[in-house]
């Protein structure tokens, strides 16, 4: 088989392969999330303080914690230690804790996951 031969089955073979690779994944925020199975919202770092400060374990106990709240105001109280604490961590490091872009309770709010 001439190296020509070789090259444009391969190429084929990438240009079939592409669109695979487009097709959008699951739902973001991990299992049972999606339409109609449970909670939607992702926790990252545009809506949790101190994201960067915590490790992965953290992180996850942190997002638990936070789907486990039934009120706005269980979810605001816990937010309001949370900082603190991630405040306390960010000036152990020397460093700047800064405000997350969206407020996880009021959008969990809007979206019917607080009362």
């Amino acid at each position: 088989m001439k190296l020509s031969t070789i090259t444009m089955i391969a190429l084929l073979g990438a240009a079939v392969a592409a669109p695979s690779f487009a097709q959008p994944g699951p739902p973001a925020g991990g299992p049972g999330t999606g339409m109609g199975k449970g909670p939607a919202y992702v926790f990252d770092q545009d809506n949790t303080a101190g994201w960067a400060l915590m490790t992965a374990e953290e992180r996850a106990a942190n997002q638990q914690k936070m789907y486990s709240f039934k009120t706005y105001d269980e979810c605001k109280a816990y937010q309001g230690e949370h900082h603190k604490t991630m405040e306390a961590r960010a000036k152990e490091k020397g460093k700047a804790l800064t405000a997350p872009r969206n407020n996880a309770c009021d959008r969990m709010k809007a979206q019917g996951l607080l009362k």
